[in-house]
């Protein structure tokens, strides 16, 4: 229940504090005394969009707060708007998301504007209506059917993306094969280029190589060449450790004359090898020009790739072929979940049509007749596959017909009015304020529609802006909003009236500014009733 709002720097609202009561309370005024300004306010902070235009000119902030009680614990909500567009909210002093304010405040208040009665005309404003009876004890077929369809529709988009690919692919089939058989072909090794340019430089150096080689095993194993000279020093010097060192030199220059006599006997000059590797490097030369890579591994990551995918290219049919057999196993399971919804909502049709239509008998729709129609929709929506249509006849021998074509203002506020008493029944929301929804009536149907809201208020807290004597009599507080000239501006302010003046108050709406003695004991009639 709302218990207080305070408003500071808001439009017209220079500081602004209202208590409220349970029960049935009611805000009236002249027009353009600052009620919807009021309205507004609540609504932002309840997570509404924030505009930096509300804030009162020449402040640099404005903050409103809501104070609520919900099942025995306070609620202290509080909406922060700075003039660089920065808006913070707050629940019980710990800073909350917009989203997380809008959420909390979907459980604690309806706020029901002037434009909504539009709604009407809307389907999934309909579809709502009807929901909010058949699944006010148990949400769970709709968040079933929900899941459901999410997981549906995620495996048609994964279908449908798949065939994609696969038709891209096929068409790309026949040159991602010439690609692959190009470099299967070329039978590729690991290295291979490496080894290959080494090998090159040995073939094309050939005779140079073997000139070097021995000119080199010469001059370390002739007699009179490095080894042999050595051997000579060793014999003449009579220090152990320089002989042994002199020894192992022998030793190693030894090894180095075999091992070049080895690569001298490897060494050959063979034009012919030295032309196949020639044009085995410039192939893979032009196979790394064409992949835009820099060697044979890389060449061969790329066959390996190629590969792959002209395999998969294989498999689609049988991957599609799956997926189909799971999308159609889960639309089975939501065509079931779809069905159960469908059974449910009209279960609950015969009572919507009663208490709607007594609830309109009762606001002087003598004749009125409603239906709820539901058919079935072509394909799945995110709320099953049903079409509801609110259908009314407010004459007798008058075929109902949509809403929107047939009813007056007078009668769709009347019809909302019941909706909204209908829905309030089941959804437990422990307070719902009405903006003006008496549009469009007067004289005993709004007493009526007074009537409805003072019922309304027996089980939750109602608040509604009207302009109608009728309804701001049957309220248990009446709150005059008005407008008061200050030495800085024009500002809007709001008082709680003592049961003087609610007579003066109400005689006023019923006979203008000055009301008569006549107006005044009209006026009193009306509180008594």
């Amino acid at each position: 229940m709302l218990t207080r709002l305070h408003i500071q720097n808001y439009a017209l609202i220079s500081r602004l504090d209202i208590g409220f009561s349970e029960g049935f309370s009611v805000l009236t005024g002249e027009t353009g005394a600052g009620k919807s300004i009021i309205l507004g306010a609540l609504a932002l902070v309840m997570g509404g969009r924030a505009d930096t235009k509300t804030i009162t000119e020449g402040e640099s902030r404005c903050i409103i707060e809501a104070t609520f009680t919900d099942n025995g614990e306070e609620l202290l909500i509080r909406r922060e708007l700075n003039q660089n567009g920065r808006s913070r909210s707050f629940v019980n002093d710990e800073l909350v998301s917009q989203i997380e304010l809008r959420q909390l405040a979907a459980r604690l208040i309806d706020i029901h504007s002037q434009h909504e009665n539009l709604l009407l005309a809307d389907d999934s404003f309909q579809l709502g209506i009807v929901d909010a009876i058949a699944f006010a004890r148990d949400r769970q077929p709709l968040l079933a059917y929900s899941a459901l369809f999410d997981r549906w529709q995620e495996l048609q988009s994964r279908l449908t993306a798949l065939r994609e690919e696969a038709r891209k692919a096929r068409a790309d089939a026949d040159y991602l094969r010439f690609q692959f058989n190009q470099l299967a072909e070329a039978n590729l090794q690991e290295g291979e280029d490496n080894a290959l340019t080494e090998e090159a430089y040995r073939l094309s150096h050939a005779e140079e190589i073997q000139t070097r080689l021995q000119a080199t095993i010469q001059t370390l194993t002739d007699d009179n060449g490095v080894i042999s000279l050595l051997h000579s020093l060793h014999l003449d010097i009579a220090s152990p450790a320089l002989a042994e060192r002199i020894e192992s030199s022998c030793i190693e220059l030894g090894d180095i004359a075999d091992e070049a006599q080895r690569l001298a006997g490897q060494t050959e000059i063979n034009p012919m090898r030295l032309q196949e590797v020639e044009e085995r490097l410039s192939l893979i030369d032009t196979l790394c020009r064409k992949h835009n890579v820099q060697t044979a591994d890389e060449l061969i990551a790329i066959r390996d790739g190629l590969d792959q995918q002209c395999r998969h290219i294989d498999s689609y049919d049988e991957e599609i072929a799956n997926l189909q057999k799971e999308l159609d196993a889960q639309e089975h399971l939501l065509a079931a979940s779809a069905a159960q919804l469908t059974r449910l909502r009209k279960a609950v049709v015969p009572d919507i049509v009663r208490d709607l239509t007594d609830n309109l008998t009762k606001l002087g729709i003598r004749h009125a007749k409603v239906d709820v129609d539901i058919q079935p929709l072509d394909d799945y929506s995110p709320q099953g596959m049903d079409d509801v249509q609110f259908l009314f006849a407010a004459n007798l021998n008058q075929t109902p017909r949509r809403v929107s074509e047939v009813a007056s203002g007078g009668e769709i506020s009347r019809l909302m009015l019941c909706i909204k008493a209908l829905i309030a029944s089941t959804n437990g929301l422990p307070t719902i304020i009405f903006d003006e929804i008496d549009t469009g009536v007067s004289g005993e149907i709004a007493a009526r529609m007074g009537e409805i809201m003072q019922q309304m208020a027996r089980s939750r807290q109602i608040i509604a802006i009207t302009h109608l004597p009728q309804i701001a009599a049957m309220g248990d507080a009446q709150f005059k909003v008005y407008k008061q000239d200050t030495d800085r501006r024009t500002e809007t302010s709001i008082r709680l009236l003592s049961q003087d003046e609610r007579i003066e108050e109400i005689a006023s709406m019923l006979s203008g500014s000055n009301p008569t003695p006549a107006a005044r004991d009209n006026a009193l009639q009306l509180l008594r009733r």
